[in-house]
């Protein structure tokens, strides 16, 4: 059997040649259809009142996605709240960083970013476990983030600011394909929900979450991404297509049900004078210091 026909659980390019996977097209003489499998919307304001989280309780807000970021100043907006030019703001990648200019001015003072990955933006946090942070998420999550944070006591309220569901997926037939691409639980969730199991070929996976979600459900794991073979999806779908096309038999995939989280937190726990301790269960999440 060759890999000639693959779907990729994302929005196709606007520029073809321009797509990490084109050199996989040219390459292996691939088909590859782009079809997102979820869909992020930002929550209600009735929604985000239903948390009871004030929003000026805090001094820093954490964000990790571009739709976190619209519901979180159409919520200010609609509730009338203004947020204080004092406001911090802590992004997992620049682009995110970048993308706050939509509603604020971008000073780098009140604007801090990491590289997108989980151990850097972790540490940027904590290089400022002074601030009271709003960590924003959308439902489902991992709960890595507040979880590492509530290890690391720091000081933290957490609000549901936008959810997934599941896109139109009409028309798709899985057994056309070779190769499923998927990048989150979600999207893992959303297929093994609308198709039948016989159906769905192998899959490739990205992130240890997605890998952890695919192999519970009892799909076929084809290849995985990030790996020190393969740093990218487009990379471990190379070299998958390379050994299914020349006969070849690939290495089991061995996911890594760890997570990141386990490993940032064993790291923080070697170095010199740091040392994290777990929160009491009795003592909440955002409490304050006496004496404050």
């Amino acid at each position: 059997m060759k890999v000639k026909n693959i779907l990729i659980s994302q929005p196709a390019p606007a520029v073809l040649e321009k797509s990490p996977f084109y050199e996989v097209i040219q390459k292996h003489s691939a088909k590859i259809d782009y079809r997102p499998f979820i869909k992020v919307v930002g929550v209600s304001l009735k929604e985000f009142r239903s948390q009871r989280v004030e929003i000026l309780d805090h001094t820093a807000v954490v964000f990790t996605n571009r739709t976190t970021v619209d519901s979180f100043f159409r919520i200010c907006e609609e509730a009338r709240i203004t947020v204080p030019e004092t406001m911090k703001y802590f992004c997992n990648t620049e682009a995110i960083a970048l993308y706050l200019q939509k509603y604020i001015v971008y000073r780098k003072r009140k604007i801090f970013f990491a590289d997108g990955k989980f151990d850097s933006f972790m540490e940027l946090i904590l290089k400022h476990k002074e601030e009271k942070f709003l960590v924003s998420l959308t439902e489902p999550n991992n709960g890595e983030i507040p979880e590492t944070m509530e290890k690391l006591r720091l000081n933290f309220s957490k609000v549901v600011l936008a959810k997934t569901v599941a896109a139109d997926l009409e028309g798709i037939d899985p057994s056309q394909y070779d190769l499923m691409v998927f990048y989150s639980p979600s999207e893992i969730s959303t297929l093994t929900s609308t198709f039948d199991m016989e159906k769905i070929p192998a899959v490739a996976t990205f992130g240890t979450s997605t890998a952890a979600a695919a192999a519970n459900a009892g799909l076929r794991i084809g290849t995985l991404a990030p790996s020190p073979e393969a740093p990218s999806m487009a990379k471990a779908i190379d070299i998958y297509i390379g050994k299914i096309n020349s006969g070849q038999e690939p290495s089991p995939v061995v996911v890594n049900s760890g997570g990141k989280a386990a490993e940032f937190l064993k790291a923080q726990e070697v170095k010199p004078g740091r040392k994290v301790r777990p929160r009491k269960p009795e003592q909440p999440v955002a409490a304050e210091k006496k004496g404050k």
